[in-house]
């Protein structure tokens, strides 16, 4: 998913699902002064990833939240977005 010339960093994490229990959803803070289509991303990722670690969903925040060693806080990220309404 770096490989995207408009992304700046990303996280994936995993979040609940009606029909298959949970999927795995994108959060990507895209570089300054650009913008990422969420299909075009998909897209970008099917040429390099399998199937099922493809993005189902995408999110997009202006910063990833982080520890005091500069680790991307997951769980943080997990509760943010758990409840978004789904597709």
């Amino acid at each position: 998913m770096y490989e995207h010339p408009q992304l700046l960093e990303a996280a994936t994490i995993g979040i609940p699902d009606k029909v298959w229990g949970g999927m795995v959803a994108g959060v990507i803070v895209p570089k300054p002064g650009e913008t990422i289509n969420e299909e075009e991303f998909q897209r970008f990722c099917r040429k390099s990833l399998a199937g099922y670690k493809i993005p189902r969903k995408l999110f997009f925040v202006d910063q990833l939240p982080r520890n005091a060693s500069g680790k991307i806080l997951k769980y943080q990220l997990r509760e943010t977005f758990k409840e978004q309404p789904q597709k």
